[in-house]
């Protein structure tokens, strides 16, 4: 019998087919590959993670009173749970639900979350956020907040953000609410610096991508003959990350092969960076009609709340 590829092989196999070759920043998210982005966020270099961190420690009350009380927190993207861990001793929530591609890491912080929160209902989902997110039937529609914390709305191209934006309103009555993170534009000696450590970290992250894929479609890439690339696009305002073949190579994988020149780059991600005003824009278009917007003092990253 034929084994036919599944859509996560088709999906990976088409990108590396294309011209310049691509593959999805979701597949950056296997264990080891979660394990490394928790230790980008703690570079000194790394500033969204503690720069969103202080935001919410210095307007904690002002956005719990705007949250409200009552809420089932549900946190995309949700990986080791900290965020949400300092969310819901903020916000006290009567459910947590953690969505992450990356299952077994979710599965593991998730039982960290029920021993720190034993009063809360605590779900764990794995779903790709580039698809519908599917709730379990049992789950209130009232009251939801959807918590999307670490810029992580950058993944997306701006069409694609509008698309992940409207899903989440979907998930909302119209008692809901979205908190969102947002990295903003800024200098590019920061921006660069950020996706292109001195310690390497990202790089491996980055070149990780390639160890995942080599066991998704049983392809043979070699991280040691691969460069990282990352920098800003001042056009497209957003980090754009590479990874560039040293030498000629062949890639081989299950039903087919792939010819990289030396300098030729498969794209593994962008992370574009909004200005507040477009952002408060684009959310209006995903059907949005509510915003506040919390910043740090050099304005290089917002908190937003949205409401319908």
């Amino acid at each position: 019998m034929t084994k036919h590829p599944t859509s996560e092989q088709l999906e990976i196999t088409q990108g590396l087919c294309q011209s310049p070759a691509k593959i999805s920043p979701k597949y950056f998210y296997d264990t080891n590959g979660s394990a490394l982005f928790e230790e980008i966020t703690r570079l000194q270099a790394y500033y969204p993670t503690r720069t969103e961190a202080a935001i919410m420690a210095r307007h904690a009350q002002e956005i719990a009173g705007s949250i409200g009380a009552n809420r089932m927190l549900i946190e995309l993207g949700a990986g080791n749970c900290q965020k949400a861990k300092v969310l819901c001793e903020l916000i006290n929530p009567t459910h947590f639900v953690a969505v992450d591609i990356s299952e077994a890491f979710l599965q593991e912080a998730v039982a960290a979350m029920r021993l720190a929160f034993p009063h809360i209902r605590i779900e764990a989902i794995a779903s790709d956020l580039t698809a519908e997110v599917v709730l379990p039937a049992s789950l209130p529609a009232q009251g939801r907040l959807v918590f999307y914390p670490g810029s992580s709305i950058g993944n997306f191209d701006p069409p694609h953000a509008l698309a992940l934006l409207s899903r989440m309103r979907g998930l909302l009555q119209d008692d809901g609410a979205m908190l969102i993170g947002v990295d903003l534009v800024k200098n590019q000696t920061v921006l660069n610096a950020a996706y292109d450590d001195d310690a390497g970290v990202t790089a491996a992250f980055n070149l990780n991508i390639l160890n995942h894929v080599n066991r998704l479609i049983g392809s043979n890439f070699d991280t040691a003959q691969w460069l990282h690339r990352a920098f800003f696009n001042p056009e497209q305002l957003r980090i754009e990350m590479h990874l560039q073949a040293k030498t000629d190579l062949l890639v081989r994988w299950t039903g087919g092969t792939r010819r990289f020149d030396a300098g030729e780059r498969i794209h593994t991600e962008n992370s574009y960076k909004y200005r507040i005003e477009d952002f408060v824009a684009l959310l209006t278009r995903a059907g949005f009609s509510q915003t506040q917007v919390w910043t740090d003092d050099q304005d290089w990253f917002a908190v937003v709340l949205a409401k319908p």
